[in-house]
């Protein structure tokens, strides 16, 4: 929900003026400004009054008789033709000297978006779809293409999926056929937006169950208006007068000072106390699973580029290049540069190999391995790229291989759907031991003795899929808060197909582990919803209250 004091829009997404109610569509402005939309933009207008003569003239209406009210300035900025935003800063200038005494108003109410605003016009998509495919009068129907040639592909999309909830339609074939009738139906949604234009806005125009789904599919958007009734304060006066806040030179000379008045002293107070620095949940916890794992003997990874090649991020990690990871609705792809300029070339060629003919055993995937896919540039899903480069150099290095363990804790990015749980950009915690002969035991020893340092005792064992890994485990550990089971990790070990082109000896295993950073943060915090921990709603005083970080270890318990 938008919150905003006189204005009819969020100001980082100012809707069309048509899409707007006609009683708030007076101002689009910030604070002590007037703005009009030109493009869609926000651009500055001439203010329509100033600052002393709105004061004048709120002072002038209470004085009509000690019970005058001003009801609610955004009503009386209408009615007075002025900026509600001067009017709000007018009352809260005359406040602090006790001229005036307010009490908060709010008021809701909903502003159709563009989308909306065009089905208000035009008419629901699923609508539009049926009158398509109704339009030959054959009743055979349309293929997707032709239907989609007739309505546009946006339409198309939108329209074809609610006419089958619907029963309006449905599949025959190749083709779309319809069922109904445009008289045997109701556009439902232009009705519903019609009630609410024609309402103004209000959110009782329609069932709470229809905005729902209108907001659902973004037609909607709720907004809450702040106003305030205003009254005469203790020290009310039907002419304001300034208080000053210095003693002058001026005021000296011409003895002015002896019938000056003057802004109340507090000789008594010390100023804001400077703080200091404070470290977000997040780098406590951070902090405090890094030094639990350097104990353990693992080295941190240079995690610091977020920006990877797909060959990194996917090929090397034998992930074929038709998978749906790879696609753009999960990923985020760079535009500029939007190719990275090399690779190591014969590193390249040996993965090429793998993915299409096969090796180590394994008859690869069986396609042409494409070059313009492996080189494109995308925000990393997963700190796993560091993790194959830092294999590789492992298996390079001057003087061979040697045993190592690493780890890595930063973060990474999925073009997901954000929820109380999921958010475009998470940390993950990633740890490798790279070792001869390596076992499924050790895997589940390494992650048991991690998580036992961080309290959590009861852990099982699920077995699931990985491209790049094999076998492949679930994590889950006990939650006493939820008393339930919860996934809190996946595992596994890197499959020879990935390993083998790196140039890693032979009997050479691989075991890794990792979880995000955020769901341990949140259980340990008691923090319910992902977006109150990381990203703009991230309340700044808890950054400052939070507790210091502590894993009791199993072993201390």
């Amino acid at each position: 929900m938008i919150t905003f004091f006189g204005c009819c829009c969020c100001c980082s997404a100012i809707p069309p003026a048509c899409s707007i109610p006609r009683h708030h569509h007076h101002h689009h402005q910030a604070p002590l400004a007037t703005y009009v939309l030109q493009n869609n933009q926000p651009v500055r207008h001439k203010k329509d009054s100033n600052m002393s003569s709105i004061e004048d003239a709120i002072l002038t209406f209470l004085s009509k008789s000690e019970d005058a009210i001003i009801s609610d300035t955004y009503t009386y900025a209408e009615e007075q033709n002025m900026n509600h935003d001067l009017v709000i800063g007018s009352v809260k200038s005359l406040l602090p000297d006790e001229y005036v005494a307010t009490s908060d108003l709010s008021t809701s109410f909903l502003t159709l978006t563009k989308e909306g605003t065009e089905i208000l016009s035009n008419g629901a998509q699923e609508v539009l779809v049926l009158a398509a495919l109704l339009e030959d009068g054959s009743g055979e129907g349309l293929s997707m293409q032709e239907l989609q040639a007739k309505v546009g592909k946006g339409v198309c999309k939108i329209g074809m999926g609610n006419c089958m909830k619907n029963k309006w339609a449905k599949k025959g074939g190749d083709k779309i056929v319809p069922i109904k009738k445009l008289e045997e139906i109701k556009d439902e949604v232009q009705i519903a937006l019609k009630s609410i234009s024609d309402s103004e806005g209000k959110t009782d125009s329609v069932d709470s169950k229809v905005i729902a789904v209108l907001k659902r599919r973004k037609l909607v958007n709720s907004v809450t208006r702040k106003s305030y009734s205003v009254t005469r304060g203790p020290q009310y006066a039907p002419k304001r007068v300034k208080k000053a806040a210095d003693l002058t030179k001026e005021m000296l000379d011409s003895g002015a000072w002896e019938t000056t008045q003057f802004k109340n002293y507090n000789f008594l107070t010390l100023g804001e106390k400077v703080g200091g620095g404070y470290l977000h949940p997040l780098l406590k916890v951070r902090a405090e699973f890094r030094k639990i794992l350097m104990q353990m003997g693992f080295h941190e990874m240079p995690t610091n580029k977020w920006v990877e090649s797909s060959f990194w991020n996917f090929d090397s990690l034998f992930q074929p290049q038709s998978h749906p990871a790879r696609d753009a609705h999960d990923t985020f792809f760079i535009k500029d540069p939007a190719s990275t300029v090399s690779v190591p070339e014969q590193y390249y060629e040996r993965v090429k190999t793998m993915h299409e003919i096969g090796g180590s055993g394994s008859i690869g995937y069986r396609y042409d391995f494409k070059r313009e896919e492996a080189f494109k540039n995308l925000l990393r899903t997963h700190t796993t790229a560091v993790s194959s480069q830092m294999l590789y150099k492992l298996a390079n290095q001057e003087g061979g291989f040697k045993p190592q363990k690493y780890f890595s804790i930063d973060r990474v990015f999925r073009n997901e759907t954000m929820d109380a749980t999921h958010l475009c950009e998470f940390h993950q915690v990633e740890g490798l031991v790279a070792d001869y002969d390596l076992s499924l035991g050790d895997l589940i020893g390494t992650i048991e003795t991690f998580f036992q340092k961080i309290g959590i005792t009861q852990l099982r064992f699920k077995p699931a899929f990985n491209p790049y890994t094999e076998p492949s485990m679930e994590i889950f550990g006990y939650h006493p808060d939820l008393n339930q089971w919860t996934e809190i990790g996946n595992s596994g070990m890197f499959r020879p197909e990935m390993l083998a082109p790196m140039g890693l000896p032979e009997n050479v295993r691989v075991i890794a582990w990792g979880l995000s950073l955020e769901r341990p943060t949140m259980i340990k915090y008691r923090i319910s919803n992902i977006r109150d921990l990381f990203g703009h709603k991230v309340d700044m005083a808890r950054t400052r209250t939070a507790p210091v970080c502590r894993f009791e270890s199993a072993a201390s318990v």
